[in-house]
């Protein structure tokens, strides 16, 4: 993107993004600022488009959000007086611009319109920040007069301090001071602490990251934490924060929360203190579809600050829908008629895109590909190539509005989504009493599942006799649990003496397989116990049964069909499990190459032969 040098002029800058039609000869107050500031359009847009944490910085009145007859509307209190309005759906490219229109029905204002623009320049980026604002009468323009002076001196405050602090995951100017905690909140801080260290052996540094953020956290962060991206800030191990996070929530620290997410806005639309308060179905009224949970990312897991510690309310300074949505790198309504090339600089990767609901192809950015890329309505999954300076030619050919969207295709990794919990074993001991609801499909994403079964278990039963044979059987669980535990695992069930687990991470299901027969290895004296294991790594969703959370679908069929290739001290693992990431490798770090073999499993209840690979992980 090549640097700008000449500062554009009102008209200008309209002339790239034009007043809303409806208002274009309304008599308006304007303002434009513009800023010269160090950094990248790049590292500053984060930032900027967070008008919420900008608002808010800037002192302005706190807003609040809800959806009626499929319209966002907003109210404030401004100076004293109530404003309601109705939030348009904002227009923006992701690291150049965005703009935001809002229609009031009460208030100073008949509208107000806004554009954010960044341009790279040779010493940073300029941005200009455009502000016009139709008065409802002639008080009203003389209070707007007033106040755009004050915003402005507010501006001029913020950026500089902003700008300076880029390397930062947050500069100071955005970032407000702890409310006070509850009566009695401190004090139950420091009482959890010692129990969750000593009583409950937790990491001190995962401890005391948790409680000091509960303690000096902003609101807007505290509102809903992701553990995920929190161990990610704090560089501590993922599976420690969990567990503190588990812990306090046993504790009374934290509740926990199960968020519907829409697949399209990506936005929270229920939150369930429970697992068993989560729905089969739920309504985006933004988007005005219906979506079911039985997808990955169909829910979300998050945590909040115990109202009896501290009370973290949702605060909102404005719709901030870029930051809201920071997956959509391009939204632009288009009225008919109308068309538009937009030159998004994507980074390399895969993005999906469509009009409205409709289209849903995807499009690679990479090295090689098109120039310029012309939107049409393709299949779904259907992917065209582009370079990543390649500009998109958008035309609406509709006799109404339509917004033109390009989305990352990947969802986000900090989100701790339900397959992480529930094949987290902690989750199921500490929460054992929570449960699916009946009818309700949870998806869980890829797993891998781990059944391990006794070989020989008829003449077992024949010498032993039951009762003895059944003391057997339940050490030799406990010794299989905290295995499948220590490898980042949990134990879905047990089936007469067979264990079913899960994992999300399929090097971790293969490497508690070898432990388990190293566990009970051919020389072992005191346990007549000897297994085969088998393994499969797919999709799944989780259903109840039996007030438990399962497991089920055709990936855990195939792990249980394996176990037929296995004898004692073998694993059998499909080719899926075989080939996912570190599995191959540390096979061969372990294993002769001897011990492995290749082979193919086949049944009239599969759609056709699967690819294994046997491990003799001992001889007897």
């Amino acid at each position: 993107m090549a640097a700008v040098t000449t500062q554009m002029t009102v008209a200008e800058l309209l002339a790239k993004h034009p007043f809303p039609v409806a208002y274009a000869n309304a008599n308006r107050v304007e303002h434009l600022w513009v800023y010269d500031l160090p950094g990248t359009p790049e590292a500053l847009w984060p930032f900027i488009s967070d008008t919420s944490r900008m608002n808010r910085a800037l002192e302005t009145a706190e807003m609040k959000f809800e959806e009626r007859d499929g319209k966002r509307w907003g109210t404030a209190s401004l100076g004293g007086i109530a404003h309601e309005w109705v939030e348009v759906p904002w227009n923006w490219v992701a690291n150049q611009w965005l703009t935001s229109v809002r229609i009031y029905t009460k208030g100073l204002f008949k509208a107000v319109y806004a554009v954010n623009r960044l341009e790279k320049t040779e010493r940073g980026t300029r941005l200009y920040l455009y502000y016009a604002a139709i008065p409802r009468g002639p008080l009203s323009r003389l209070l707007i007069k007033i106040g755009y002076p004050r915003l402005k001196k507010a501006y001029d405050r913020v950026l500089p301090a902003l700008a300076a602090q880029l390397d930062r995951l947050r500069p100071d100017v955005l970032v407000k001071g702890p409310a006070a905690l509850a009566e009695g909140g401190e004090s139950r801080l420091k009482a959890a602490r010692q129990t969750l260290i000593e009583t409950d052996e937790l990491p001190a540094a995962s401890v005391d990251a948790l409680l000091d953020w509960i303690r000096t956290g902003d609101d807007i962060d505290l509102h809903r934490i992701q553990v995920r991206e929190r161990a990610r800030v704090w560089k501590l191990p993922e599976q420690d924060v969990l567990r503190v996070a588990l812990y306090a929530t046993r504790a009374g620290l934290l509740t926990l929360s199960w968020d519907t997410v829409c697949p399209h806005c990506r936005g929270v639309r229920d939150e369930n203190e429970t697992l068993s308060k989560l729905a089969a179905q739920s309504h985006c009224t933004t988007c005005d579809v219906d979506f079911t949970t039985d997808t990955q990312e169909s829910v979300e897991v998050t945590f909040r600050v115990h109202p009896s510690i501290r009370d973290v309310p949702m605060q909102l300074y404005c719709s901030a829908e870029p930051a809201r949505k920071h997956h959509i790198r391009v939204n632009w309504t288009l009225a008919p008629g109308a068309a538009i090339d937009v030159t998004p600089h994507l980074r390399p990767g895969r993005y999906t895109v469509r009009c409205g609901m409709e289209g849903g192809w995807y499009l690679d950015i990479g090295d090689t590909g098109a120039n310029t890329v012309t939107w049409k309505p393709l299949p779904a999954g259907e992917v065209v190539q582009a370079v990543e300076a390649a500009t998109i030619e958008v035309a609406n050919e509709a006799s109404a509005e339509r917004t033109f969207i390009i989305e990352e295709a990947g969802w986000s990794d900090h989100a701790l989504r339900a397959g992480h919990l529930l094949s987290f074993q902690e989750f199921r001991d500490l929460f054992s009493e929570d449960y699916i609801g009946a009818d309700v499909r949870l998806g869980v994403g890829q797993q891998t599942l781990l059944f391990t079964d006794v070989v020989g278990s008829t003449a077992f039963y024949a010498s032993r006799g039951d009762p003895a044979a059944f003391v057997e059987i339940k050490k030799h669980f406990d010794e299989v649990f905290k295995i499948v535990a220590d490898n980042r695992g949990a134990v879905v069930k047990t089936i007469g003496d067979a264990v079913m687990a899960t994992f999300v991470e399929p090097v971790d299901a293969v490497r508690a397989s070898r432990q388990i027969h190293d566990a009970f290895h051919p020389g072992r004296t005191d346990t007549p116990i000897r297994l085969r294991i088998s393994l499969n790594t797919g999709p799944c969703i989780a259903v109840r049964l039996n007030s438990n959370a399962d497991f089920f679908g055709g990936t855990v069929n195939v792990a249980a069909k394996l176990q037929a290739m296995a004898e004692g001290y073998q694993i059998a693992m499909s080719l899926a499990t075989y080939t996912s990431p570190g599995v191959a490798e540390y096979i061969r770090a372990e294993a002769s190459a001897d011990a492995v073999e290749t082979r193919e499993y086949t049944s009239k209840a599969l759609a056709g032969p699967v690819g294994v690979k046997l491990w003799t992980v001992h001889k007897e």
